[in-house]
C-alpha cells in the first residue's frame, strides 16, 4: 500500500498555475499579469518544496496524493511521486519562477505567461505520473504551447511539427503494441524499440536534433528554454525504457548519447550566434546525463541523476544571464567582442560561474556528478572516460570563448542603464547558492541519489523478471567496490 502525503501538495502544484494560467489570459495589462504570475510560480514552488520534505518526513520511497481529481476521470491511480521526482518537482519550479521573475519589461508583449503557467501545469502532472499512457498523453499536450508561440510569431513550424510529431507518433505506436497486442512475437523489443526512437528525438539525440536549434532560433529565449532544460525527456525515458529495455538496448542508447555529447562539444565551440553556442551546449550536457542514465549500473545511475540536477541548475543561471544580456542588447553574435563587463559585472559572473559548473569545475555542485559519472561509465566502457574528457574540455573552451565575445575585448558605449535589477540579482543569489553549497557539501544529496538507483535497479529487474540473486550480487559487488558512496 502507497502512503498518502499529508496534503495533497502535488495537486495542488497542478491546479495552482492551472487556475492561473486561465486568470491571466483574461487579463490586458501585462505588468498585473508578471506580477500575478511570480506569485503563482512562487506558491507552486512552495508546494513542491513541501511535497519533498513530506516524502522524507514519511520515510518511504514514493507516495501518493490523497485527491485523485485526475483519476477518476482519467480511470487511473491518483499522481504517485517517489524519490526520483521528487527533486525534480521544486527544481523544475524554481527554472519557470528564476524565468517569470527575470523577465524585462521590454519582453511582456513576446513573453505569454499564459501559456508558462500551463506548461509549468503539464510539466508537474507529467513528473508526477507514472501510468504509461498518461506520460504520452502528457508529453504530446506539453509541445503545444511552443508551437502556438512560434504560428504567433509568424515563424516556420515545419521543423518543430515534424519532429515532435514523429516522436509522439512513434510513443503511442510503441504502447500499442505493448498494450494490446503483447503475445506478437518480441513485442516488448519492438515496443521498446519504437519508444526508444521517440525519446530520442526529444532529446535531441543526434541526428534527430535540429528541431531544438530551430526552436532556439525562432521562439523567445524563454519559451525555449523552459522547454528544454527541466529534460523532461530522460524522466520519460526512466519511466517508459528504462523498467523494460535489455542491458544491450540501454547501452545502445547511452553510445548515441555519448556521440551526440562529443558532436554537441565540437558544435558549441564554433557557433557565431548565442542562441545556437547555448542550444549545443546544453545538448551536450543533458546527453552526458543520458549517457549515465543508460549504464544501468548503481554508481552510474547515482552520477547520472545527480549530474541530471546539476545540468538543470546550472545550465537554466547560464540560460537566464544570457537571456538578460539579450534583453538589454538585442541577440548577440559570438565573431566580435562586446565588452558588457564593465555595465553588468553581476549577469557576468552569473554567466561564467554557471558555465564552468555546467562542465564539472571543482568546487561546484557539477563536479560530483561528473566525477562519479565517468567512474561509473568507464567500468562498462573504458573508453568512455576520454570521450567524456574530451566532451568537458570543448565545453569549457567553449564557455570561456563565449565569456570573452561577450564581456570583455572592447568598450561598450551605452545610452540607457545596463545594471542588473534586484529581482535579477535575488535570482542570481540563490542559483550561486546552490552551485557553491551543492559543491561545498554533496553528501546528502549522493546518498539520497545512490538510495534511488538501487532501488530504481532492483525494480527494473523485478520488472524484466531478471535473476534477482545476481541482481543483488551486482548491487552489493558495486557498493562494497565504492565505499566512498556510503561514507
Amino acid at each position: 500500500m502507497i502512503p498518502g502525503f499529508h496534503v495533497p501538495w502535488l495537486s495542488l502544484s497542478v491546479l495552482t498555475p492551472l487556475i492561473g494560467a486561465i486568470a491571466i489570459s483574461l487579463m490586458d495589462n501585462r505588468d498585473r499579469a508578471q506580477k500575478l504570475a511570480i506569485w503563482i510560480c512562487a506558491a507552486t514552488f512552495l508546494c513542491t518544496c513541501a511535497e519533498w520534505i513530506d516524502l522524507t518526513l514519511l520515510d518511504s520511497f514514493e507516495a501518493q496524493d490523497r485527491w485523485n481529481i485526475f483519476g477518476e476521470f482519467f480511470k487511473i491511480d491518483t499522481f504517485v511521486v517517489d524519490e526520483l521526482s521528487a527533486p525534480l518537482l521544486p527544481l523544475g519550479t524554481l527554472i519557470y519562477l528564476a524565468t517569470v521573475l527575470t523577465t524585462l519589461r521590454t519582453k511582456l508583449n513576446r513573453f505569454s505567461f499564459a501559456s508558462t503557467l500551463f506548461s509549468e501545469a503539464v510539466f508537474l502532472a507529467t513528473l508526477g505520473c507514472q501510468a504509461p499512457w498518461m506520460i504520452i498523453l502528457l508529453l504530446a499536450v506539453g509541445v503545444i504551447p511552443p508551437w502556438l508561440e512560434l504560428r504567433k510569431r509568424r515563424q516556420s513550424t515545419a521543423v518543430y511539427s515534424l519532429h515532435m510529431g514523429v516522436s509522439i507518433g512513434l510513443l503511442v505506436i510503441g504502447q500499442a503494441i505493448s498494450t494490446f497486442a503483447p503475445a506478437v512475437p518480441n513485442a516488448h523489443i519492438i515496443s521498446g524499440c519504437l519508444m526508444t526512437g521517440g525519446l530520442l528525438i526529444r532529446c535531441g539525440v543526434c541526428p534527430l536534433h535540429c528541431w531544438m536549434s530551430d526552436l532556439f532560433e525562432k521562439a523567445t529565449f524563454g519559451t525555449a528554454l523552459l522547454f528544454v532544460t527541466p529534460m523532461i525527456g530522460p524522466y520519460a525515458i526512466m519511466r517508459l525504457v528504462f523498467p523494460i529495455a535489455p542491458d544491450w538496448a540501454l547501452q545502445s542508447i547511452a553510445v548515441l548519447s555519448l556521440i551526440t555529447a562529443v558532436y554537441a562539444a565540437g558544435m558549441a565551440l564554433v557557433q557565431h550566434e548565442s542562441r545556437r553556442f547555448f542550444c549545443y551546449l546544453f545538448l551536450s550536457n543533458s546527453s552526458l546525463v543520458l549517457v549515465g542514465l543508460e549504464m544501468a549500473t548503481p554508481v552510474a545511475l547515482t552520477g547520472a541523476l545527480f549530474a541530471w540536477q546539476s545540468v538543470a541548475i546550472s545550465l537554466s543561471g547560464f540560460g537566464l544571464a544570457l537571456r538578460s544580456v539579450e534583453s538589454r542588447t538585442g541577440r548577440l553574435s559570438l565573431e566580435g567582442y562586446h565588452g558588457l563587463y564593465e555595465h553588468t559585472p553581476f549577469l557576468a559572473s552569473m554567466f561564467l560561474l554557471t558555465g564552468l559548473a555546467s562542465i564539472g569545475f571543482p568546487g561546484t555542485i557539477g563536479f560530483v556528478g561528473i566525477e562519479l559519472l565517468v567512474e561509473g561509465v568507464v567500468s562498462v566502457y573504458p573508453l568512455t572516460g576520454l570521450a567524456v574528457a574530451v566532451v568537458t574540455a570543448l565545453n569549457g573552451i567553449a564557455v570561456l570563448k563565449a565569456f570573452f565575445h561577450i564581456f570583455t575585448g572592447a568598450r561598450h558605449i551605452a545610452t540607457i542603464s545596463l545594471v542588473c535589477r534586484p529581482a535579477e540579482r535575488a535570482i542570481i543569489l540563490i542559483i550561486v547558492i546552490l552551485i557553491i553549497g551543492g559543491g561545498a557539501y554533496p553528501q546528502l544529496g549522493i546518498l539520497a541519489r545512490y538510495h534511488t538507483a538501487v532501488t530504481l535497479l532492483q525494480t527494473r529487474a523485478s520488472d524484466a523478471a531478471l535473476p534477482g540473486a545476481h541482481t543483488t550480487e551486482k548491487l552489493e559487488s558495486h557498493s562494497q567496490g565504492h565505499p566512498d558512496v556510503h561514507h
